[in-house]
């Protein structure tokens, strides 16, 4: 009697241990619809800053075609589920960060990216210049209030690692020391770094030409030395799923139109 007592409750115990782990199996799986972005919209995503140019360039295209383009931009959190089903083109803000997005984004191969504009690392500082900063060097001494961009691990973006290039980029250890300590943000992408920029009002902001360039009301440049500036690419990539007028607007990014828009924002071939 005892025995069977033990059996049952194992039994009992054990169907509910299936349950629970059928269960929870479940959860931890969400439903995945199919990648299907042929719907007659050319759908871009990314991250921000190139959004500005691609806009204007996806109007233009728009207006010679008529065939409607969508761009998407902002944390890729905001934009993946969607993506994963209809992107026709992701954009890279910078090579490290399209590689990280084709981990998820399996409908898309390393091997079709293609480079198509760079823009170079610039200081951006307070409208006016209040702090008169002249150059990076002056970023070395004591008392400046510095943002940086840096993905932390958690984030998908381009500013990763740009201030470390741009610091000991003579090889001086010094130099990555002193500019380390007057650091006072640590923007987990552009457009958080932007906002730390102005709420905390910051003296110096460590980014690419084209977000002073695009918000001119709230921010001025300080070039780089050029020992000391650094280049990053925007990338683009697409498949052959995708939309059949996709390509052909590729081309028109790549031709002479498209660079008009992209040049007077900084970016050069």
């Amino acid at each position: 009697m005892k025995t069977y007592k033990r059996n049952r409750y194992a039994s009992y115990f054990l169907s509910l241990f299936i349950a629970f782990s059928a269960a929870t199996t479940h959860a931890a799986v969400p439903d995945q619809q199919a990648y299907q972005p042929r719907d007659g919209v050319i759908r871009l995503y990314g991250a921000g800053g190139p959004h500005t140019a691609l806009i204007r360039a996806g109007k233009q295209y728009m207006e010679k075609t008529g065939i409607p383009v969508e761009v998407t931009f902002g944390p890729e959190s905001k934009w993946t589920e969607n993506a994963q089903r209809d992107a026709d083109i992701i954009w890279g803000t910078s090579e490290q960060s399209m590689t990280a997005f084709l981990e998820t984004y399996k409908e898309f191969n390393s091997a079709d990216v293609e480079p198509v504009y760079t823009r170079r690392a610039v200081i951006t500082v307070q409208k006016g210049n209040p702090k008169q900063i002249k150059g990076f060097e002056d970023l070395l001494q004591p008392g400046f209030k510095i943002v940086v961009t840096e993905g932390s691990g958690v984030s998908n973006t381009s500013g990763t690692g740009v201030w470390e290039d741009i610091a000991g980029r003579l090889g001086s250890l010094e130099d990555v020391k002193a500019f380390r300590k007057n650091i006072v943000a640590f923007g987990k992408g552009s457009g958080a770094s932007f906002r730390a920029f102005k709420e905390q009002n910051a003296d110096a902001w460590i980014t690419w030409i084209h977000w002073p360039l695009t918000h001119p009301e709230d921010a001025d440049v300080v070039e780089l030395s050029p020992e000391r500036v650094i280049y990053r690419d925007l990338t683009i990539v697409t498949n052959e799923k995708a939309d059949d007028a996709t390509s052909d607007f590729i081309n028109f990014l790549k031709g002479e139109e498209a660079y008009a828009i992209f040049k007077s924002e900084g970016w050069t071939k």
